[in-house]
This record gives C-alpha cells, structure tokens and sequence, in this order.
C-alpha cells in the first residue's frame, strides 16, 4: 500500500521563507567596535533575495560555488540563506586554515565568487593572486583604497564589489527555484591530519534534517536570544544558523570579537538565552565572570562542543553562575550534530552527572555501533570500548573528489569508510540506553604496555586542579612499555604548582598506573584552526627536545 501523504522537498529555501516571514520580528544582532547592530529577520529575507539576484548577474545559475572568508554577522547570514536556496553551494572558508590550505580548498571546491569581510580583506588579498579559480570578489564594508588595489590587481578577477552597492542595485524579491533535496546545499573541509583537507558536501535534505535534529537536541525554543560563537565556518556553526530561523530565536553574532570580555559584555546587554561554544571559549568566559560581576541571569543553557569539556568546567557554571552545559558531540562528516548530553529526567545526584558528563544520547535518527580491534562489534554495555562508527541521513558517504587526489590520499579517505558506515576515530563506550562516553581518539589513546590510557581522563582530573589553566596528554615512546603519558601544563597566573603536587593530586582519582611520569609546563597548549588541542603538535616538540620535562618516580 502507497501512502497518501504529498511529497514536497526539504529545501533551505523553506527555512529562509517560513523564517523571515514567520518569525519576522525576531533579529540579528551583529557585535562592533561601537555596539549592536541589529538586522531584523525581515531585513534578513530582503538581503537574501537582494543578494540572489547579484549573484545572478555575476554569473551564478547553477551549482556553482559561491565562497565566504568572513566572521559570524549579518551578512553571513544572509549568504547562509540566500546561496543554497537560489541552487548553488555555500562554502564557508575556515579562516583560520594555513594559507596553501586555503588555496587548496578554494581551488579543489572550483569557487567563482567570493565575499569577504572587509576586516580581513588586506590578508585575502595576499592569497587572491593563487586562487585562480576566483572571478568576482564581493566585500562587506568599506576598505583602504590600497587594499580595493590589492583585490583588483589579481589577474583572473573581473570585479570587486562593495556590499552595499551591490545589494542595493537589486529587487527585494527572488522567485526561490523549487530544486531537487538531494542537490548539494553547501560544502565545509575537515582541516584533517593526514594530507590535505577533506570535502564534506551537505545536501537541502541533509541540512534540513540536521536542523530540527539541533533544535530538539539543543532545546532551542521560538524567542530565545542565541550566542552564535562558534565560527559559521566550523561544521555550518552547529546548525545554529538555521535551527535560529527554523524556530524564532534571535541570533547574537559577536563577528570578531570572540575574547571574554565583549562576550560578557553581549551576554548582559543583550539577555542571552543559550549559545554555543568550545571549551576553551567558555573556560577563558568563566574566568572573566568569575572575577567581573556581570548579570548573566537570563542565560539558562549553552553548548559545548568541538572538543572534550571537563568536568569541572561544567560544574563550574552550574554552582557559581546557573548556568547548564551541555555536552554535544559531532563531526564535520556529520553535520556535525550526533548527539547530546541531556540528562534523564529520571537520572538524580551522581546519576545525573554521570550523563551530562558524557558526550550524550545518540540522535534517534542515526545508528551507532562500537567496533572493536579486530573488527567485531562490541556490546552497548557502557564498558565496553571500541571505536564508533556512525550511519544516517545527515552522515557523509564520501568524500568530494576524492579521486583527483594523490593515491596515498584516497586511500586514506577510503580507509574512513566500513562498509556503509563512518568510522569516527573516536574511542568509547555506549550504554544501552545510547549513551556515548568517548575515551579518545583513535590516534590520541595511550598505548601503555598493552593496555590503553585515555588521555582525556587524564586531561579532565588535571584540568579539575584550581591551579592548572589548561592539560593536554600525549603518548610519547618509552622503552620498556612501548609509551607512557606525557603531561603538559598551564599554569595558572602566579601559580607556583609543580609535578610532585599534580602527581599527588591525581591520586585517587586516575588509576596508579596511569599517572604520567613525564610532566612539562608550558606557557598555553597548541590549538588547531577549530580551537582543538593540537597534539601533534605537542608530540613534534618533544621529539625534536623543545620542551623541558620532569620526569618523576
């Protein structure tokens, strides 16, 4: 028996429309040097179509790409919404990516128009002369005549344009093409750790899915004021952009300014609801709440993702600010969302904590499943470990283009797929009710005489003494077990503690045998372009002898 249901695509176009019509009323607040500056959902919509109609006349009437170097604003927003929805593919470049990085994505994702922010306009200009597949350069705010000089002396470009202008030269209304949910919506890179970035290319249905998975995950709700800052780059910034439209919350951008302070700032002047962040965000924001009073009473919940949140960092803002944390957990190959740490209602004291301190529930749309070394599942038991794998309708199936890369590179690529399935790279448990507790990454697990060593476990009870700043733990070779841990150290400001005191403080709280004997502190612990940790970073420092060590008994 067919069913009587009508078929109708699950388009971006949907959300940009119901969206700014809706929800008219609802804003964006875009942070500047001299405050707010708001854009209502209504002005929103007239920009999308506003800025359709220029792509048009540059030339974009089909799928190609259309690329953005900017911060989390306005404007972005609108190209979040408009350039999907008129059928081509957004992609966000990461600006934080090393320059041949960018060039590479660029030219391997054949963008032909750019925008740009006009604060990062003079350091674009300098890649714009190797991004030869470029033709339009558009830029949102007014730049130095120099720098226009600089954007337009590259070759193969046809034009540069100013937002403004641009925009205001077209119709405030678009007829939205009614496209195929499965076309390509818009596309993000991993920044990878084996040869070049990889493409993840997202479809309409893909993200739409995504979205009213992050508004039920993340409990987003018509009203709130939502704190969008993790980068738009990053993973499609969570979802957040399009969960905002999708159910009536206002989203606060703070564009460049992403230090403790303004956020602070952003938080109380402007009543925030909720917001998403990594963790390194949110611990240098509780340092400045806890040493500056500042009414943060109308936030009741954010998001914490990117990378592990310590434990402590959690029960941190509950006691001292009110404030939840929830744990959410995902990849770029994923959308990112997989899953969030929502604890049962019925869940009470240590039970309670056990799960908010996970990475959280899977989403009931997708599959996850634990495989062991040897390539056997391993049971949903909450002890077993393994690493994840995941499959569903917003997980990736491969990678873009694959084929025009080295043969070294494709089978790396190839090597993230099992049979239908992602492999994760993450290591963990699942409970049977579908909690995921992630021990490490693959590659960051410690592999100590046979036994495996979660540098994760280590880095939360380092990170949980109130004189240590920031811990990151990498395995590094040891002669008689294969490789023991090695602890890096932040100190906190004027903080005076040292190995034998972190090594005590461990006690009781890390298996003995797990207790790093090689310990460093350093001034801060590398990140990656996403604010990760950067391991690999830590582990070519020591090899090459850059770091003084202690080693303990």
């Amino acid at each position: 028996m067919k069913s009587t249901m009508q078929e109708s695509p699950l388009l971006i176009s949907r959300i940009l429309q119901a969206g700014t019509q809706l929800h008219a009323e609802q804003e964006v607040v875009t942070w500047t040097a001299e405050g707010a500056r708001r854009t209502s959902f209504a002005e929103v919509g007239t920009q999308a179509a506003q800025l359709a109609n220029a792509l048009r006349g540059l030339g974009i009437d089909g799928d190609q790409r259309v690329a953005t170097f900017m911060w989390n604003n306005a404007e972005h927003l609108v190209a979040y919404l408009a350039v999907p929805s008129m059928g081509a593919v957004l992609h966000a470049l990461n600006i934080r990516l090393f320059p041949e990085q960018i060039i590479y994505v660029t030219s391997h994702a054949q963008n032909t128009v750019v925008i740009v922010d006009n604060s990062l306009a003079e350091p674009f200009s300098r890649l714009l002369p190797h991004l030869v597949t470029l033709r339009h350069v558009i830029v949102n705010g007014p730049i130095p005549p120099e720098v226009r000089a600089a954007l337009e002396a590259a070759p193969q470009i046809e034009a540069v344009h100013d937002w403004d202008t641009l925009l205001g030269a077209q119709p405030t209304t678009f007829d939205w093409p009614l496209l195929d949910e499965r076309d390509a919506s818009s596309m993000c890179y991993t920044s990878g750790t084996t040869g070049n970035p990889k493409g993840v290319v997202y479809s309409h249905r893909s993200n739409y899915l995504h979205t009213m998975q992050v508004t039920m995950g993340m409990g987003f709700n018509q009203g709130d004021r939502l704190l969008a800052v993790v980068p738009m780059f990053h993973a499609n910034a969570w979802g957040l952009p399009y969960a905002a439209l999708m159910v009536g919350a206002s989203l606060i951008m703070p564009d460049r300014f992403l230090q403790a302070e303004p956020l602070a700032k952003m938080i109380e002047a402007e009543k925030i609801t909720g917001g998403a962040a990594v963790p390194t965000i949110w611990t240098d924001l509780l340092r400045y709440l806890d040493e500056h009073p500042t009414d943060t009473s109308t936030l009741r919940r954010v998001v914490v993702g990117g990378s592990a949140c310590p434990p402590s960092l959690m029960r941190a803002y509950q006691d001292r600010h009110d404030i939840e944390v929830i744990h959410a957990w995902g990849m770029t190959e994923m959308s990112p969302l997989g899953s969030t740490a929502v604890a049962p209602l019925e869940a009470t004291g240590d039970r309670h904590w056990f799960y908010r301190e996970t990475q959280g529930r899977i989403a009931s749309t997708l599959e996850a499943r634990l495989v062991g070394p040897d390539g056997a599942e391993v049971p949903n038991d909450g002890e077993s470990v393994g690493e994840l794998e995941v499959r569903g309708p917003w997980i990736t199936g491969s990678y873009y283009d694959n084929g025009s890369n080295s043969e070294a590179e494709r089978a790396d690529a190839a090597s993230k797929f099992d049979d239908g399935w992602l492999r994760t790279g993450d290591v963990g448990s699942l409970t049977a009710n579908g909690f995921l507790r992630l021990t490490d990454r693959a590659k960051d697990v410690i592999k100590s005489g046979g036994e495996w060593i979660s540098s994760v476990d280590l880095e939360n009870a380092l990170m949980a003494h109130p004189d240590v700043l920031e811990a990151s733990v990498v395995g590094v070779p040891d002669e008689r077990w294969g490789e023991r841990p090695l602890a890096t150290v932040v100190r906190a400001t004027d903080s005076l503690v040292d190995a034998a005191e972190l090594k005590e403080f461990l006690s009781g709280k890390i298996v003995g045998w797990q207790v790093p004997e090689r310990w460093a502190f350093i001034d801060e612990v590398p990140k990656t372009s996403v604010g990760k940790f950067d391991k690999k970073v830590l582990r070519k420092r020591y090899a090459e002898g850059e770091l003084k060590v202690e080693v303990l008994d």
